[in-house]
């Protein structure tokens, strides 16, 4: 399957504003107009963490089980993972079994958020995920937000049994998981059981993301991760997807019981799943770009998760 990228340049920050912003308009490169539906949360009360880092948590049930962890916010204007975090933490869920991390991920683009320009704050100086190998982690002359803090946390990733990253789209489409090239990211997909399209790829070319780093990209490692696109943005319908998400990925991990979760988080399943191997990648490398063809749902689904 042939898919399309982004690859447009770094936008100016305009600062100032944040949160709390509703139904806000705002063009996007297709000339859509999406609004901002949900309230952006207040996550500072976490900021403390209690693992030593920033906006990290990590609970410890004292009985055998694997790590897991939950990360949102890779991107600062990607807050359906942020509201869905925040819900989980706020209900005080505890493991059952082995450890729980929950990690907020780059709170510095989400606090730049500006309701008159909500793109501009997917980074701050670089995206935060094509970071994540040891080359450019280990790089002391290379430097920027989101290096300082991925080197923050790369320790809790590294020592992440099963790790789910939470992500939204620029345009709306049928939110796709992705699962890595290899056969054990995809069957860890399949367990999961949602959504319904399942994108397999190699990565994004200007770098490493986090669902691939170390073990993660290991045929040989046990560790596992996965990335799930929610749906749009700022929809109320990604924020479901991203309850949905978390429940699942939970369960199926064995550290918590399904019962021990808000039942109205869990979405019914989709009939069957489909497993879309993305083949070639085409760099869209400015916003005057067509498709040549119409595309099913789940070709938007592979176009848009390429982002990533």
């Amino acid at each position: 399957m042939l898919v399309w990228q982004s690859a447009l340049p770094n936008r100016q920050w305009l600062g100032g504003g944040r949160f709390y912003a509703v139904r806000t308009m705002q063009t996007t490169s297709s000339t859509t107009v999406q609004p901002i539906e949900v309230t952006f949360p207040d996550i500072s009360r976490w900021r403390a963490g209690n693992a030593g880092i920033r906006y990290v948590h990590t609970f410890d049930s004292g009985e055998a089980g694997p790590h897991v962890m939950l990360n949102a916010l890779t991107h600062g204007n990607e807050v359906c993972g942020a509201i869905a975090l925040d819900a989980l933490l706020g209900v005080q869920i505890r493991p059952r079994r082995g450890r729980l991390t929950v990690s907020f991920a780059n709170v510095d683009a989400y606090e730049r958020f500006d309701p008159t320009s909500p793109s501009a704050s997917r980074f701050v100086d670089q995206d935060f995920n094509r970071v994540w190998s040891a080359t450019v982690l280990d790089d002391a002359g290379r430097t920027s937000a989101e290096l300082r803090r991925a080197r923050e946390l790369r320790p809790v990733v590294a020592q992440a049994d099963l790790l789910l990253d939470l992500h939204s789209m620029h345009e709306g489409s049928q939110p796709p998981m992705l699962s890595g090239p290899l056969d054990k990211g995809i069957a860890l997909a399949r367990a999961i059981g949602a959504p319904a399209h399942v994108i397999v790829d190699e990565g994004h070319p200007e770098g490493v993301r986090m669902r691939d780093f170390g073990g993660f990209g290991d045929p040989a490692s046990r560790r596992n991760a996965l990335l799930i696109e929610c749906g749009q943005h700022w929809t109320q319908a990604s924020v479901g997807v991203a309850l949905d998400s978390v429940a699942r990925f939970l369960a199926h991990s064995g550290v918590l019981d399904a019962a021990d979760l808000p039942a109205d988080w869990l979405l019914p399943p989709p009939p069957a799943q489909q497993v879309i191997h993305v083949t070639d990648a085409i760099v869209a490398r400015s916003t005057d770009f067509r498709f040549a063809a119409a595309h099913t749902a789940s070709t938007s689904a592979a176009c848009g998760a390429r982002g990533r």
